[in-house]
């Protein structure tokens, strides 16, 4: 099997107060994504799964911009701000993804949304609270904490990258952590 890629991940300490470590975990899920989708070409990315499944790595990094937009932005920061890839019609546009996408187009917006991720959360404490409007269950909005974004971020990236280990292994053979 092949090696799976160079990118540096940046290991979290062990020891941290209780921001650095949940920043430092979520960081870490962020670069585990870039990792796993480094080195491959557009059409690559574009490679689905196994029918009917159209789950792609592509796909998983446009979602990612996405999820990223939508806790930090809408929820936290309370930004009215429309969806990136999925609409009324489409409600998983984000994962479905044609011949005309590209990598460069869908890296570029999930890197501006982490950076603007970032600067909302640089904004708030722990403990600031945003609402989040479940568009899967309208009316059943909760309160949600930094905290629980953070918490939810790691969880949903951790999950994803275990989509990515399996995709990427498919394509072109490579495994790694």
């Amino acid at each position: 099997m092949a090696a799976m890629t160079t990118t540096e991940r940046t290991i979290p300490t062990g020891e941290a107060d209780e921001r650095t470590m949940l920043e430092n975990w979520l960081e870490f899920h962020r670069e585990t994504l870039a990792a796993k989708c480094e080195g491959l070409s557009d059409e690559q990315l574009r490679e689905a799964s196994a029918p009917p499944s159209d789950l792609t790595l592509l796909g998983l990094v446009r979602h990612m911009a996405e999820v990223e937009r939508a806790w930090f932005r809408r929820v936290l920061s309370q930004q009215e701000i429309g969806p990136l890839y999925y609409s009324e019609e489409d409600p998983d546009g984000d994962l479905h993804v044609s011949g005309q996408d590209t990598a460069k187009e869908a890296f570029d917006t999930w890197r501006a949304e982490i950076a603007a991720a970032r600067e909302s959360a640089a904004r708030h404490a722990l403990d600031d609270t945003g609402v989040w409007k479940r568009r899967k269950s309208p009316g059943e909005d909760r309160v949600v904490s930094l905290r629980w974004i953070y918490v939810h971020m790691i969880e949903e990236y951790a999950r994803h990258n275990g989509h990515a280990d399996l995709l990427r292994e498919r394509i072109d053979g490579a495994t790694g952590s």
